[in-house]
């Protein structure tokens, strides 16, 4: 990308300092003659961050929903819906709009792994990159883990893989984005409150794909009824397209024969690990990770390095992760679970074995009819709370699930831990967001952790886990 004239970026979120931060280095006479921030919020942190921006020579706009000027580009931070006043200013006073993703991939000299979905993203992401490692190939994993994607391309060489967690607001502001290696796991309703339909979420999903030619992979977890139907319209482009299944031969992709996680390569079949070795958990992990294993491979990992990768794969932060077992009763942190599909799969982890279910927060748009028939068949109790509890009260009416309702997560793991008994399991896993209560999903997962270790800490010995 060729940076001259002026600039500007919305949002000084992460991802948008990052971007002001880049484009600062780059005022000159030839090059970026200005660089403008603007954010609708005014907080301490925001003017911390203005005030180091503002020392390089950056203009801050802190607590506005208009400004004045013409810009040659606007960067967009990912979360701020096209219909915020901020946006449509931005709209009409730039030339051209890109995604914070869009522009660092017009900065970057490295080719992209690109994962979205609805959910597994970020566990794919981080297990891609995992596989890699495992082949010695060098990559840097951006997104909503690790570094933000513009601050890595001035270092990523031409041989580092950039793999990317890519969401439905990135895609929706890319226009020229292509990566090698693409990935699309699953396509459920999720943030419709943000893109207006379904339709038009599927539709920004799908845009990972746009720009991809003959000399790229396209991995598709033909499994899920929302993403199966691209492999077909991406194959139509003459794009290579790899199909992976936990219940269709592993024809040109990934699949499971008789419990074993298997890759078709262009030498056969290729055994890979059993699925019970994963210590991951749930189906979908498994398919999160026939995916991750063909992007892997389809960008040069070893069927060695992917075998050994898998197995030394380890649960990360807050997607069904154990935090604690209190008298036998064993909690687990799903806190990134924020749609009702990602509980529907959260569900598939745990066996035969007896949970209560914690989900509340904030609607994304949602409907839990579904989401609730799944959790009054499957669990012995769901614990409501927050913002969404009402409406999740109504999904569960008259269901088998003793449905209590607590006003806030803390007295919802108190509820929870009084209902379980030794040899149950605990899940928080919300359906929702979390900003009814909390900054983000990693602030209430955090949080779930402190509250299972206080339980474990005051009452010891008590045989449902101190619960009160």
């Amino acid at each position: 990308m060729q940076l001259q004239g002026d600039m500007l970026v919305i949002g000084l979120g992460r991802s948008g300092d990052s971007a002001a931060r880049y484009l600062a280095t780059r005022i000159a006479p030839d090059a970026v003659a200005s660089v403008t921030v603007a954010d609708e919020s005014d907080t301490p942190e925001l003017r911390h961050r203005a005030e180091r921006l503002r020392s390089a020579g950056v203009t801050v706009l802190l607590g506005v929903s208009d400004f004045e000027g013409s810009y040659d580009l606007a960067v967009v931070s990912p979360g701020l819906s096209p219909a915020r006043p901020l946006m449509q200013a931005a709209g009409q006073r730039a030339a051209r709009l890109v995604s914070e993703l869009e522009f660092a991939f017009e900065c970057s000299r490295s080719p992209w792994i690109a994962i979205t979905g609805t959910n597994g993203k970020t566990t794919t992401t981080s297990l891609v990159s995992h596989l890699l490692a495992s082949a010695g190939i060098p990559a840097e994993t951006v997104g909503n883990i690790g570094r933000p994607a513009i601050d890595v391309v001035d270092d990523a060489t031409p041989a580092t893989a950039i793999v990317a967690e890519v969401s439905s607001f990135q895609l929706a502001f890319a226009d020229r984005f292509r990566p090698r290696v693409s990935v699309l796991l699953n396509l459920t309703p999720d943030h419709i409150d943000w893109h207006g339909s379904m339709a038009a979420y599927a539709a920004d999903k799908a845009r990972i794909f746009a720009n991809q030619g003959p000399e790229d992979v396209a991995v598709v977890d033909v499994d899920d009824p929302g993403s199966a139907p691209y492999a077909a319209l991406i194959e139509q482009k003459g794009v290579r397209v790899l199909r992976v299944s936990r219940v269709l031969p592993p024809k040109d992709g990934a699949g499971v024969v008789d419990g074993l996680l298997v890759l078709d390569t262009p030498h056969g079949v290729a055994a890979l690990i059993p699925a019970e070795e994963l210590q991951i958990r749930g189906e979908h992990n498994v398919s999160n990770a026939l995916a991750a294993a063909a992007a892997a491979h389809a960008f040069g990992a070893a069927v060695d390095a992917i075998r050994e990768g898998l197995r030394t794969f380890a649960p990360i932060e807050h997607r069904l992760e154990p935090v604690g077992d209190v008298a036998g009763v064993e909690y687990f942190n799903d806190s990134k679970a924020t749609n009702p599909d990602a509980v529907l799969k959260a569900l598939t982890a745990f066996g035969d074995r007896p949970l209560i279910v914690l989900l509340g927060g904030r609607n994304k748009g949602n409907d839990f009819a579904e989401l609730a028939r799944a959790v009054n068949s499957r669990a012995k109790a769901a614990v409501l709370f927050g913002e969404a509890a009402p409406e999740l009260e109504r999904a569960f009416e008259g269901g088998a699930a003793c449905a209590p309702v607590a006003a806030t997560l803390t007295e919802a793991v108190h509820v929870a831990a009084g209902l379980a008994a030794s040899g149950d399991a605990v899940l928080l896993s919300p359906a929702c967001a979390s900003f009814d209560e909390f900054s983000g999903y990693e602030e209430r997962g955090r949080v779930f952790r402190g509250l299972v270790d206080g339980l474990g800490a005051t009452a010891p010995d008590e045989p449902n886990g101190g619960a009160v």
